[in-house]
């Protein structure tokens, strides 16, 4: 009869988990994870994105100096910091990814995606009781996105996570593992985060025409596991400048960073795409350590502003509290003036701005105005999004304003004498939303999945489908 029952028990919970089981095992009670869980389709995501904007005002437009421009930094925020952790480390998961999005946090042990999504967490878990980001400037909430490097040529990306429901006699399952496995990854992904080339399996990694070799099989490997989203940034492993040999010698790569032989970024000051530029970035164990480099830097114009960029390996409650540091003083807790994505994302960002051409503006008749945005894109882009700004409107003067289908999220607000609007044009934005929606449904005891859909759907521009989601969550 207790069989009966922890079968019926273990079934019902089968109905509701978003991940595939191989087996249950009722004799040891563990849960085996087979398939990848939820990724969003970024192999489908749209390129050479153009959209053009309808907008209407209250008064003529005949007397206003219309002009419209792509900031230096999104949401004009007016200093950038990026954050790359190092050696496929499983704390950016249950550490890193976890303080900024929420979820358990553990001073002692480690975990994976599947014991997160099974409830089956180790002992000590704790909350930061809220996520750490900053805003769109417009009241939405943006998070902290890193980088992440991969050991994408490494066979244990692929194991599985054993999963023991209730079961305490011991812990081993929480030890820490070689490093990120695939969904791990996938589901950090999902979240915002970037992905990077790091060390690669060869012989001699001093052997540039290994590495050259090297690289489409690793990157073949990421491609098979994130379902078709490739790589396009390196972060130089362990000082060794082979690897950015050979990586100016394989296209797909567009974007790295290093300790040395690089270049201090001035985003304020940036003319070009960046294309293969070797950024800067510095490590230092203790994160203390670059509290008063960012005090530095903000004592000067934003125009003379250096980027911060850090490198680490591992993380643990320090970091977490820099994290937080930030959050509550930069970020939306704080004076909101940070922009912390990863560094594709801001790659790419910057690519939209210096490639594509300058926003038009149409007027079309005395109260309405054709906003056209153009967004060419590289290989292996996923960011369709940015800001433009509007000199001659303001937020008091929009009766309307209508997208396009290929928008798909928007935000706008008064920014010093112009309008700002957010423009997102990520081709699966509301399947990605209604995928958290979902995962809140399945279990609406979980605050910390409340708030991702939430998070997911306000990022949606406002439309019926939005508010039938919203309606969900309530």
């Amino acid at each position: 009869m207790k069989q009966n029952v922890i079968y019926l028990m273990l079934s019902a919970i089968s109905l509701f988990a978003s991940s595939c089981v191989k087996e249950i095992d009722l004799s040891r009670g563990n849960l085996i994870e087979d398939k990848p869980v939820y990724l969003y389709p970024f192999q489908n995501e749209g390129e050479n994105v153009k959209t053009e904007i309808l907008i209407k005002t209250r008064t003529p437009l005949s007397d206003r100096n219309l002009h419209a421009t792509i900031p230096y930094l999104k949401y004009n925020k007016s200093w950038l910091f990026m954050l790359t952790q190092d050696d496929c480390k499983q704390v950016a998961f249950s550490c890193t990814w976890a303080a900024i999005n929420g979820k358990p946090l553990t001073n002692k042990y480690f975990y994976n995606s599947g014991h997160l999504l099974w409830g089956d967490l180790p002992p000590d878990i704790w909350y930061l009781g809220k996520t750490l980001g900053s805003t769109d400037g417009a009241g939405n909430e943006v998070r902290f996105a890193p980088t992440t490097t991969l050991a994408p040529d490494q066979t244990w990306m692929n194991e599985k996570s054993e999963i023991l429901l209730h079961y305490q006699k011991n812990f081993s399952r929480f030890g820490v593992k070689k490093g990120l496995v695939w969904n791990n990854v996938r589901e950090m992904l999902n979240y915002g985060w970037g992905i990077a080339f790091h060390n690669l399996v060869v012989d001699n990694e001093k052997n540039i025409n290994a590495l050259i070799k090297q690289y489409p099989n690793a990157q073949d490997s990421i491609l098979k596991h994130l379902n078709g989203r490739g790589c396009k940034t390196l972060a130089e492993p362990d000082g060794n400048k082979a690897y950015v040999t050979a990586a100016l010698e394989y296209p797909p790569i567009q974007t790295m960073v290093a300790q040395a032989g690089t270049v201090k970024l001035y985003p304020f000051k940036v003319t070009d795409d960046l294309h293969n530029v070797l950024i800067e970035r510095w490590f230092n164990d203790s994160p203390n350590y670059f509290k008063p480099l960012i005090e530095e830097q903000l004592q000067k114009p934003k125009e003379e502003r250096m980027a911060i960029y850090i490198g680490v390996h591992g993380t643990d409650s320090g970091w977490v509290n820099f994290l937080l540091w930030l959050n509550d003083n930069y970020g939306k807790d704080g004076d909101d003036s940070m922009w912390f994505p990863s560094q594709e994302e801001y790659y790419e960002y910057n690519y939209y701005r210096t490639h594509g051409a300058a926003p038009q503006i149409e007027v079309i008749d005395e109260t309405t105005l054709k906003l056209t945005v153009d967004l060419p894109s590289g290989q292996y882009f996923y960011y369709p999004s940015v800001t433009v700004n509007l000199t001659g409107l303001k937020k008091q003067d929009i009766v309307s304003i209508e997208t396009d289908n290929a928008v798909s999220g928007l935000s706008y607000a008064d920014f010093e004498d112009k309008l700002m609007l957010n423009i997102d044009c990520r081709k699966y934005l509301t399947e990605h939303a209604t995928h958290f929606v979902e995962q809140y449904e399945n279990d609406k005891s979980n605050a910390s999945n409340k708030a991702d859909a939430l998070y997911f759907v306000n990022m949606l521009k406002d439309s019926q489908k939005k508010t039938e989601l919203l309606n969900r969550i309530k």
